[in-house]
């Protein structure tokens, strides 16, 4: 179990997330991991605020103060276990307008950062990812179905991927997770399958790195993300993909590896297994 490369504390993504970063990190040097990729939350507009964050009366200046700690803290912890494990800081960005690149560019100047994950966790301003109606709500938006709101969603990723073009790209095929059927294939909606090998043609350029995320099986899934048929159609066109568990909190720190692991040797999958995030340029650095 050598490596994760995305990952979330308590401490600093508190309501989503437990523990504190360093029983997180004590977790994975607990079960043998070489690398360990910190990859707390950015700074988000009030606007896009979780009901849990409204409710505690959070402000965006709290947030950018939290920014400030997690950033010190993983400093000092990275150095105290630097002789039991690599420890990279990171961030996870999220991408919900394209006036989003204003704020991710303040996070990712303000603190030098090693790497960060890009991530779509909103579609027409809505959350996808935090529960139903949520996500209901946005396929509303989209027109009433999965295949319209699959394909606005793809669409807004690669203006992600083409505005910051991110080293790690966070659980590309997110979107499932709350449809009707999260397990079903892709490529019965030829439009929304072809923008998905839009995307990977798109990463496979840049040099990004998709990433195996383990979540989507804690979560129900069958597979992870992405689906074994993305991951195939990526690794066709020369791809390479990075393994994560994207745990948020001890508990699920390298959890089902054990079911990623097959899934990779079956696939053949081309996993590296630590990154040269120093030898990538995003769009930011360029």
């Amino acid at each position: 179990m050598p490596f994760s490369h995305h990952s979330h504390s308590g401490q600093f993504c508190p309501g989503h997330a437990k523990n504190s970063l360093e029983e997180v990190i004590q977790a994975a040097i607990a079960k043998k991991m070489r690398v360990f990729c910190l990859s707390e939350h950015m700074v988000r507009c009030r606007q896009d605020f979780y009901p849990e964050e409204i409710v505690a009366g959070g402000t965006e200046a709290a947030l950018i103060e939290n920014e400030a700690r997690y950033f010190a803290e993983a400093l000092r912890l990275r150095d105290q276990y630097a002789q039991q494990i690599e420890i990279l800081i990171g961030l996870e960005i999220d991408w919900i307008r394209p006036e989003s690149f204003m704020l991710i560019e303040r996070s990712l100047s303000r603190f030098p950062f090693e790497f960060f994950v890009g991530s779509v966790h909103h579609m027409h301003e809505i959350p996808i990812d935090y529960d139903r109606e949520m996500y209901v709500q946005a396929r509303e938006v989209a027109g009433g179905t999965d295949e319209r709101l699959f394909a606005d969603y793809f669409d807004a990723q690669l203006d992600m991927l083409r505005k910051l073009k991110p080293p790690v790209v966070g659980h590309f095929d997110l979107i499932r997770l709350k449809s009707d059927d999260p397990d079903q294939s892709f490529t019965q909606w030829s439009g929304v399958w072809e923008k998905i090998l839009r995307n990977l043609d798109f990463i496979v350029n840049y040099g990004g790195l998709v990433e195996l995320n383990s979540a989507a099986l804690r979560k129900g899934m069958a597979e992870p993300y992405p689906k074994a048929e993305i991951c195939k159609a990526f690794l066709v066109r020369g791809g390479h993909f990075c393994l994560s568990d994207d745990s948020h909190g001890v508990d699920q720190v390298g959890l089902n590896f054990h079911r990623i692991l097959p899934f990779i040797d079956a696939g053949d999958l081309h996993v590296q297994l630590t990154l040269d995030f120093f030898g990538h340029e995003s769009a930011l650095s360029q």
